[in-house]
């Protein structure tokens, strides 16, 4: 401890699972002996020798142990070889070089990741260059200071991934966990822990095949997640879902300049469904109107091909609509599809209007005119829903008018 001086830079080490560098700052003082301050203690310390000191930075992004181990001028450091011996640990020339240059990356760009937001390659190529495994759709690398994270509408609402990107560029990421409650482990703890561990969260659109890369993300400091609720795998029970809350930090493809949908993904009709729950949001995705409502969205989206249009299920910008087609013309219809029985004809069809034109102001800025439809089971009892929907742009219909969706007939 004599050997500390005024001015003498200094970096800050936290130990544990996540152990690395946090800090840098500079000694204001000589050492002291008395009481120090107890804010920073549990307990009553009593009578210490300590330095005061100033933080000059606190990273975003800790400097993990990891990387500092594999660098050779760290093999000798005594805080990798005796973590447990007295502090402070003194630092070469050597060493003390290896640490900023570790901590430029982590403040920086990782010269080590070229791929930019945009860029397609196939995941085994991908795994192959940056670590992790090509079968989670979170998935931490143990060789590189990386997260990879896929999102896919095609295959993630089939296990209650319902992933969104906001109107102010944030993208809310569903965490892992396809039955029962989601929990804060393996994956979700990686990304809820990324600054911790020091490593970065890579965004990627797709699952399987080729996937495209969306940028380098990070939780917002304020709210890094929420909880909420979504079915089972294969419309089960509802249960509690973790949504991380991702903000940019280097340039991603935002939402004005993505195409609208992906190729139509036809769900199974032949699942099972869950029976209702009370906490269920959305009686048309349990019960016996899960298997209906699929029915009539699968064959609305083969009426749609069969016309010549272009059918759509939403990708990882759009907002969860049913269905989409696109004309000849490049014209968009969204579409929300609702089963109705004399029980629940009222709150489905209010429900239906709702997000119908929800989903149509969130597409307009992407592409002008979009249509809406509302495609119901059957006619409903009163024909006062017709005019209403007519009165607020959005064409309700069911089987027998398909021209009035198509070719906009409606009487």
């Amino acid at each position: 401890m004599h050997d500390v001086a005024i001015g003498d830079e200094f970096v800050l080490w936290v130990g544990g699972p996540n152990a690395g560098v946090i800090a840098f700052g500079h000694f204001t003082g000589a050492v002291e002996y008395g009481q120090p301050d107890p804010e920073y203690w549990a307990e009553e310390p009593g009578p210490k020798y300590f330095v005061p000191l100033a933080v000059d930075v606190w990273l975003d992004r800790r400097v993990s142990k990891a990387r500092l181990a594999s660098d050779p001028r760290m093999i000798a450091a005594s805080i990798l070889r005796q973590p447990f011996a007295g502090n402070p640990h003194r630092l070469t020339d050597e060493q003390w070089q290896a640490i900023r240059e570790a901590s430029d990356v982590s403040r920086g760009e990782d010269p080590d990741w070229d791929l930019e937001p945009g860029d397609e390659i196939r995941r085994v190529d991908l795994h192959a260059r940056f670590g992790g495994s090509s079968q989670n759709g979170i998935s931490t690398s143990g060789t590189t200071d990386n997260i990879l994270i896929f999102t896919a509408a095609s295959s993630g609402h089939q296990h209650g991934y319902f992933d969104t990107w906001n109107e102010d560029g944030t993208f809310h990421y569903t965490g892992e966990g396809q039955t029962g409650d989601q929990k804060m482990i393996r994956g979700n703890k990686a990304i809820l822990e990324h600054r911790e561990s020091g490593k970065r969260l890579r965004l990627f659109d797709g699952a399987r095949g080729t996937v495209r890369y969306l940028g380098e993300w990070t939780l917002d400091p304020e709210q890094p997640f929420s909880e909420g609720e979504a079915p089972a795998t294969g419309g089960g029970d509802m249960r509690k879902v973790i949504r991380f809350h991702l903000v940019p930090i280097k340039a991603t493809i935002s939402a004005p300049e993505v195409g609208i949908g992906q190729g139509y993904v036809a769900p199974d009709e032949t699942v099972v469904p869950a029976p209702s729950t009370p906490s269920t949001p959305d009686p048309d995705l349990v019960g016996r109107n899960l298997s209906t409502h699929r029915r009539l969205q699968n064959e609305l989206a083969q009426e749609a091909q069969k016309r010549g249009f272009t059918a759509l299920s939403p990708d990882v910008s759009d907002p969860d609509f049913d269905l989409a087609w696109r004309d000849p013309e490049g014209r968009v219809t969204v579409c929300e599809v609702k089963s109705l029985t004399p029980a629940n004809e009222a709150r489905q069809l209010r429900a239906g209007i709702g997000q119908v034109l929800d989903y149509q102001d969130q597409l307009s800025e992407r592409a002008p005119g979009v249509a809406a439809v509302l495609w119901v089971e059957r006619e409903p009892s009163e024909r006062r829903w017709v005019d209403l929907c007519r009165r607020v742009g959005v064409t309700l219909a069911w089987p027998s008018q398909e021209n009035a969706v198509f070719m906009g007939d409606q009487s």
